[in-house]
């Protein structure tokens, strides 16, 4: 079995706490000086965050020290791993940032969109990148060529804060998102809406993320009443 991550932020000290699910072993790591927004896995023995205070810090578990920090220039409110040396990372002013831990600098190809990025999602194969943007689109972008090639959006859907996020369903066939109004949107990946969620008893509070069952249809959103629900066959 692996270990569990949980972020836990506090004012002017961000500590990651890592727990083994052996040995419920927990460790803690500091570092950053401003709120921890993304947190993953590179590779086996190491960890990337992304945090407001505008850098990404790459970690050694079995040392627990910060190894490398690297110097964004712009909050960064979501991040995902490719493999055990690539990080793409989603920012504040708008861009998408790719790294490799072999160099200093990010690489070139960075991407602009037209709203501050909230959130990414990888496909299992790595080919492509989910994005939610704050111009209340969902972009899909193409990793093979590093361009958008399919944009997804609503008359009503809006993106309810800074750090909403967007997930793929376990086959990468359909995408969720949650909206400002409470109400869960979900898109064929070809294009089409194919429905709107929305719980009739809910508070009707901004829903800031949703996630897929890894082996079923079933969808958890959690949403700013601090409240989780949980739809079957969405």
């Amino acid at each position: 079995m692996g270990n569990l991550l949980r972020l836990a932020p506090k004012a002017g000290w961000m500590p990651i706490i890592i727990i083994s699910m052996m040995s419920c072993e927990r460790h803690t790591l500091t570092g950053h000086s401003g709120k921890v927004l993304a947190a993953k896995f590179l590779g086996a023995s190491f960890l990337v965050t992304g945090s407001h205070d505008r850098t990404l810090k790459i970690w050694d578990l079995k040392n627990r020290s910060c190894t490398e920090t690297k110097f964004a220039g712009s909050s960064c409110n979501d991040l995902v791993t490719t493999d055990s040396f690539s990080i793409i990372s989603g920012h504040f002013d708008k861009k998408i940032r790719f790294w490799d831990t072999r160099t200093a600098d990010c690489t070139a190809n960075d991407i602009p969109l037209q709203g501050k990025i909230t959130s990414l999602d990888l496909s299992k194969d790595g080919k492509f990148l989910l994005c939610c943007v704050r111009d209340d689109t969902i972009n899909l972008l193409d990793l093979r060529q590093n361009k958008i090639v399919r944009t997804f959006r609503h008359d009503l859907y809006k993106v309810g804060c800074d750090w909403a996020r967007v997930s793929f369903n376990p086959t990468c066939q359909r995408i969720a998102a949650g909206a400002a109004d409470g109400s869960v949107y979900i898109w064929n990946v070809n294009g089409p809406l194919e429905t709107v969620l929305k719980d009739p008893n809910g508070s009707g509070a901004a829903v800031t993320a949703v996630s897929w069952h890894p082996f079923s249809s079933v969808l958890a959103s959690v949403d700013r009443a601090k409240k989780c629900t949980i739809w079957s066959n969405a």
